[in-house]
């Protein structure tokens, strides 16, 4: 994983600083397509999002105390639905849920920096539970908030981002905007991974970057957001630092065949469509729900 605090605060002491950096900067420019080629309705995908691509900012995501997240809604969310918030399950106060584990409706009060388009804080949300978490098959927590989106628009005129329904493309460009820096990182999505194992967590079906996006701890639990649509299609949540084989801070990709490969510097992120089927009306999350295939306590 992108360790949450640790590895955010190692990043502070390269930067010379003592805090975050506070501008919304870009810091990687865009990646060069893919050399792997797509299939042909991926590649005219591509075409399309290069003249629709929409600016990326950082309106509707999140700070945390140790990550990044992003105010989300689905299709199906109505305004004055209690607001969710996606991160990644390793960056639950109550720590890392074990393989296994899945954390439902578990009270929390935890609160979120929300942030505008510009990179700058307006306000502060409250959770008033983990409404689902886990490191099993994905790496995922979304709080219910004591707000709803009405409320929250009213008062700071932001709007949740969406959740895609569809699986992520391969060629995609995609912008991952950290709350926690102030910090956008653009690439493209490389590929798919069938496991991606680290230490003794397992995800299945996880989203390869291009090597563009050098996304560093604190990064963990941002949106990884298609630039033409502006919907969240996975959540940042890992990478390779040292080169090592399947060990904490260093996952390994294997194939459905259990061939091992190591990429290291390369990062990866967790879908984020398979959650959609399993939230309902009133933005409650039913893991029974037709097509709802989140992992079960």
């Amino acid at each position: 994983m992108k360790k949450p605090l640790v590895g955010a605060l190692f990043a502070v002491l390269l930067l010379g600083a003592g805090t975050a950096p506070a501008t919304a900067a870009t810091s990687h420019d865009a990646a060069a397509p893919s050399t792997v080629k797509a299939a042909a309705s991926s590649s005219h995908a591509a075409v399309k999002a290069k003249t629709r691509t929409k600016a990326i900012g950082f309106a509707g995501t999140v700070a945390l105390s140790n990550c990044s997240g992003s105010v989300v809604r689905t299709p199906g969310s109505q305004p004055n639905d209690p607001a969710l918030v996606l991160s990644n399950g390793h960056c639950m106060e109550s720590g890392f849920p074990g393989p296994g584990e899945v954390v439902r409706d578990q009270p929390s009060t935890r609160s979120f920096t929300l942030l505008n388009s510009a990179g700058s804080g307006v306000g502060t949300l409250r959770a008033s539970k983990i409404a689902y978490g886990t490191m099993t098959d994905t790496d995922i927590s979304v709080y219910q908030l004591t707000s709803t989106y009405a409320q929250i628009e009213s008062s700071y005129g932001i709007k949740a981002l969406e959740l895609n329904t569809a699986h992520p493309v391969q060629g995609t460009a995609i912008t991952v905007a950290s709350g926690y820096w102030k910090r956008t990182y653009k690439c493209n999505v490389d590929g798919f991974v069938y496991r991606l194992k680290e230490g003794e967590w397992t995800w299945k079906d996880s989203v390869r970057y291009t090597s563009a996006c050098q996304t560093i701890g604190g990064t963990s639990g941002s949106p990884v957001i298609d630039n033409a649509t502006g919907k969240v299609v996975a959540v940042n949540n890992t990478g390779n630092e040292d080169g090592q084989r399947c060990t904490d801070n260093n996952p390994c990709e294997v194939d459905e065949n259990g061939q091992v490969t190591v990429r290291q510097g390369i990062n990866y992120a967790q879908e984020t469509y398979g959650i959609v089927p399993c939230i309902v009306a009133g933005n409650k999350f039913d893991l029974n729900a037709a097509g709802c295939a989140l992992p079960k306590p």
